[in-house]
């Protein structure tokens, strides 16, 4: 039963670019979902939210290198990054939750996929 399942990771050399996809269930469509980044001991953090109707929050380290989008009829979210840093590598896992709040944090996440890694170097 699919909630949240995310592809794309890999490997790429600094400056690279990767596309990271979430498909979720249909019933989120209505909720504002995001990215989450989770290096090798160290908290996890948001990365970029995007509610329902399009409204976008990015954490200011990516911002001007990643971009968010959400396609609700194929109920897909993307996180679209270029310019890629090895200070981007970690886990990265989408999320459904409340609502969008600053700075590229979800609020209130109800449900997080397993996450896909990507590995800058």
């Amino acid at each position: 039963h699919v909630q949240l399942v995310e592809s794309g990771g890999g490997s790429v050399q600094a400056g690279g670019s990767l596309r990271l996809t979430c498909a979720y269930d249909a019933g989120y469509r209505v909720l504002s979902l995001g990215w989450f980044r989770q290096a090798p001991g160290k908290e996890r953090v948001g990365v970029a939210a995007i509610s329902p109707d399009g409204i976008v929050s990015y954490a200011d380290s990516v911002k001007g290198r990643f971009t968010i989008s959400r396609d609700n009829g194929g109920n897909k979210m993307y996180l679209q990054m270029f310019g890629l840093k090895p200070e981007d590598s970690g886990m990265y896992s989408c999320a459904a939750g409340e609502y969008v709040a600053p700075n590229g944090r979800l609020a209130n996440v109800y449900v997080r996929g397993r996450g896909t890694q990507v590995t800058v170097s």
